[in-house]
């Protein structure tokens, strides 16, 4: 479907292509990406109801977790529900407006995301090279400000760069070859020039990302050369242990969006988009996986989170059962 060569500034909506034009393939994409994202909001929220109920999970660690969580389940939830109408939908449309909004906050919490990585590799860093001012150095005053800045950094940027793609002129076809409004699908359908855009996102966008990257290796450079100054392999093992949960999630967060973003516009494919299911829907969904399958602390919250639930249940069935007794 397309929007024919005309003199409109403004399309009244695009198109979504989504994963496959297939037919046949739309129900069962439905159920799988269905399924993926009640893991997601599920696991996610587990992780915070963990954090918030167990009082030796109230460190700073735990603390950007529980918030990288709730900024994972806003990420997908950006995406996702569009994308699963659209697997039934004949039309797959997208409001201009609507469109504009998904791309501002898939922009927002992709960019907390990779800042709030960041702030738990400095953590890490503190907690493993500084251990005796950990507790002055990681106070509450610092990680509010390292929130702060996350969050107000992410909706500046993105606001900049959501404003710079609403003033070009869109004229020819309206099909995104994409399953959401990502930036470089859309500019792809522009007719005026877009080279501000990709000059922007190749300088303040690559700083972006790439700041907290360079902060992330910085911070593990630095609690590599601690670990081998450890002189017992038990204490290495330990001091490792605590960094491989946010390594593993790092490096599946990263790799994708490098594989993706930084590339020239005229080279973005049809193996970008699945390349992209990578860090907006399947990271999120691994991420509670990742912490607490690989993490005693979080495990044993779970474990008395669960405890207390069979508690609350028993109390109340035997509450009940008392009350119908007594009737």
């Amino acid at each position: 479907k397309s929007m024919g060569m005309s003199n409109l500034t403004r399309l009244p909506e695009f198109i979504l292509l989504g994963l496959s034009s297939h037919p046949e393939d739309q129900k069962p994409l439905f159920a799988l990406f269905l399924i993926m994202y009640l893991v997601t909001l599920m696991g996610n929220l587990l992780i915070i109801l963990v954090i918030r109920s167990d009082s030796q999970l109230q460190n700073p660690m735990y603390f950007f977790l529980s918030i990288l969580s709730f900024a994972d389940i806003c990420y997908t939830t950006v995406i996702v529900p569009k994308m699963l109408v659209n697997f039934l939908s004949e039309t797959k449309a997208i409001s201009y407006a609507e469109c504009l909004v998904q791309m501002y906050f898939f922009l927002v919490f992709g960019n907390m995301d990779s800042y709030l990585l960041a702030a738990m590799a400095i953590d890490r860093y503190v907690a493993i090279c500084n251990p005796f001012h950990y507790v002055t150095v990681m106070n509450h005053g610092c990680c509010m400000l390292l929130l702060a800045f996350s969050t107000a950094f992410s909706y500046l940027h993105s606001l900049l760069h959501v404003l710079l793609v609403n003033r070009l002129t869109f004229c020819a076809s309206n099909v995104i070859h994409h399953f959401f409004c990502d930036v470089n699908p859309v500019l792809k359908l522009a007719c005026s020039s877009t080279s501000v855009n990709e000059v922007v996102a190749m300088t303040e966008g690559l700083v972006s990302v790439m700041a907290p990257f360079v902060c992330i290796i910085i911070s593990y450079l630095k609690i590599l050369i601690a670990i081998l100054k450890i002189p017992s392999a038990a204490g290495k093992r330990k001091a490792f242990s605590t960094c491989s949960s946010h390594l593993t999630v790092v490096t599946l967060f990263y790799g994708s969006i490098c594989c993706v973003y930084f590339q020239p516009l005229s080279s973005y494919t049809v193996k970008d988009r699945i390349v992209t299911v990578n860090y907006t829907i399947l990271t999120p969904m691994l991420n509670p996986f990742i912490y607490s399958l690989r993490n005693k602390d979080m495990k044993q919250g779970l474990e008395k989170l669960i405890s207390r639930i069979k508690f609350q249940m028993n109390r109340l069935s035997t509450t009940n059962s008392n009350k119908i007794r007594g009737a």
